[in-house]
């Protein structure tokens, strides 16, 4: 049984998230797709309230957890403790 790393970065907006999961996918050649997420905050009506997912899965676990929550910085976000 192989244990998948799964990454998951939370940033502030759609765009910011786009660009990360891009970033992540030019970095590293990965068997999957980076996936955005939206992440409605807990008792928040408006759409607009609302953080973005980059869920990455690193079978390999190739990608440095220091990297992606400093690419994810850059953003306005961070990369959640596993």
């Amino acid at each position: 049984m192989s244990d998948v790393v799964r990454h998951v970065l939370v940033l502030p907006d759609r765009d910011a998230a786009e660009a990360v999961a891009e970033e992540v996918a030019d970095v590293c050649p990965l068997s999957t797709e980076p996936q955005l997420v939206r992440d409605a905050l807990a008792g928040e009506d408006d759409a607009e309230d609302a953080q973005w997912l980059v869920v990455v899965e690193d079978p390999a676990g190739v990608l440095s957890p220091a990297e992606l929550d400093e690419l994810a910085a850059a953003h306005e976000g961070w990369l959640e403790a596993p």
